[in-house]
């Protein structure tokens, strides 16, 4: 899969909310698995639909941070519910945006609501690189890039 770079609109806009039947009956598995090869492939940690031109409320994330956090690795229609007031700098990069690294302040800790890969509603806590990691890739889904996060400071 080809990775959508700006400034492709696709990036800019807000993605499309999933049906959760169309989970539970596994309409975006192979998208799911290509997806997942494409971020390993491009040496990413996460990667939203839209990065690959998917106008859809998805995004994957490496399967090590998963399990070392006891974390999915597969978040549809996600929506941070909460983020704490302490927050830290740290530089970043985006799949979208080659060879663009800079130092983007976000909550240490989040609260997060999702449906996983089998369509079961989950909400969860994160904190510190898989908060960050969460916080990046929800942000592409309503058409937001780092570059955003760092002209905005």
């Amino acid at each position: 899969m080809e990775i959508t770079k700006i400034p492709h609109k696709v990036l800019r806009n807000k993605t499309r909310i999933i049906p959760v039947e169309d989970i539970k009956n596994g309409l975006y598995k192979e998208l799911v698995l290509d997806m997942k090869r494409s971020m390993i492939e491009h040496q990413g940690v996460g990667l939203a639909a839209n990065q690959v031109g998917k106008d859809l409320s998805i995004f994957v994330i490496d399967e090590n941070l998963a399990l070392t956090n006891e974390a999915s690795s597969v978040y549809f229609n996600p929506e941070i519910t909460e983020s704490s007031k302490d927050s830290e700098d740290m530089e970043e990069g985006c799949l979208s945006i080659p060879e663009y690294f800079r130092p983007i302040k976000r909550s240490k800790k989040i609260k997060i609501k999702f449906i996983d890969e089998h369509g079961n509603k989950i909400k969860t806590k994160a904190r510190g690189f898989l908060a960050r990691v969460l916080q990046h890739e929800t942000d592409h889904l309503y058409g937001t890039v780092i570059k955003d996060r760092f002209e905005k400071k």
